[in-house]
């Protein structure tokens, strides 16, 4: 009976664990393809080149371990499927496991990405946190014999119903974008703000004297004393952006892009930036004409090749270069439109769902 129990509480938090992780990246799983992209150069320059070759496919896969997480919690905690569930999820974490420890270890990639943007965890403790699910995962192992034996035909149903609405929305999430937006940059933010610490950055600093290390709250007029190193004592008080960048050939401009009535028509890569609804952005572009709004090309991209796409579209825009990765973090579309006032993000839109000019200048007199 206590085996049971102590199987039951194991299949409930390892099960919970994994659909709460995995709800959190069917939610954006554009932003957990650009995690694995991002695994796949590291692991194609450190273990073997055949991974740079799963970059094309990285939205494909990350969509399928997204709703295979979700999928595989539930069966854990319905008990359908028990052993080859326990065996996938084993392997799973396994896998996680590997990414995380490669991540802290030698600092390739310092945000796993394993509850999306939602919650930030600093790569060594991406890792213990595996280590924990690990140990938890191989508890359920040693106990397997008090697995159910079978599942009834609802839990099945139930099983792939879930499948399938997961796989439909990590495709409308795709289509469209985040349901919810756990960004620094998301609807409401004031970019500018979240470019401040939140309060005054407080220090400690470790010094050394006479062979003992002391902290002290105001680093010491006293030169007999050696400096060790200085901690942050309030690191949530940190700038929640701290990599906002934008420039062309007369420097920064982050001042001007701060700076009353912006449209932004962003891409993280314009090679592939995708023709498909570039008719509806040529009509928000020219019916923006002569309107109190300033509308930017904000790409990631050398200066002549956005110059050179304004041109051949015959837009008369402001073109500028921006860091792919500040990008792609603002908006999971290339393209995508963003709609600021005085630095604060207003809306923001996938270019399936590219606003009309009408509806964007309604936003600036809300």
């Amino acid at each position: 009976m206590l085996a049971k129990g102590i199987l039951w509480v194991l299949r409930i938090l390892v099960g919970g664990l994994f659909i709460f992780s995995g709800l959190i990246k069917v939610n954006d799983p554009v932003g957990t393809a650009i995690k694995l992209e991002e695994y796949f150069d590291v692991f194609s320059n450190d273990i073997a080149g055949f991974f740079i070759y799963l970059k094309p496919i990285a939205l494909y896969l990350a969509v399928f371990l997204v709703v295979l997480e979700v999928v595989l919690g539930v069966m854990l905690i319905l008990g359908v499927r028990s052993k080859l569930t326990v065996w996938s999820l084993t392997g799973m974490i396994l896998f996680f496991t590997f990414l995380t420890f490669f991540s802290a270890y030698f600092n390739k990639v310092t945000d796993c990405g394993c509850f999306g943007d939602a919650i930030k965890l600093t790569p060594w403790e991406s890792f213990y946190k595996d280590i924990i699910l690990l140990v938890m995962i191989l508890g359920i192992l040693a106990l397997k014999k008090h697995l159910p034996k079978s599942s009834s035909a609802w839990q099945k149903r139930v099983v792939w119903l879930v499948g399938v609405f997961c796989f439909v929305l990590s495709l409308t999430a795709i289509k469209n974008l985040p349901f919810i937006d756990f960004r620094a940059y998301k609807v409401g933010v004031n970019i500018p703000t979240n470019m401040q610490p939140s309060e005054p950055l407080q220090y400690s600093y470790v010094m050394k004297k006479d062979g003992e290390l002391l902290t002290m709250d105001q680093y010491p007029t006293d030169k007999s004393y050696e400096f060790v190193e200085m901690n942050l004592k309030n690191p949530e008080a940190l700038p929640k952006i701290s990599d906002f960048s934008v420039w062309n050939e007369s420097g920064d401009q982050s001042d001007f892009i701060f700076a009353g009535n912006k449209v932004l028509i962003l891409s993280p890569n314009m090679g592939k930036f995708d023709q498909d609804n570039l008719p509806d952005i040529h009509d928000l572009v020219k019916n923006m004409e002569g309107a109190p709004v300033d509308v930017v090309l904000m790409a990631a991209a050398p200066q002549e090749e956005i110059d050179a796409f304004i041109s051949k579209n015959g837009w008369s825009i402001i073109g500028m270069q921006s860091d792919a990765t500040v990008v792609k973090t603002i908006i999971r579309s290339n393209p995508g439109i963003v709609i600021m006032k005085d630095g604060t993000v207003l809306a923001k839109y996938h270019h399936n769902n590219t606003p009309t000019a009408s509806e964007a200048l309604d936003l600036f007199i809300q």
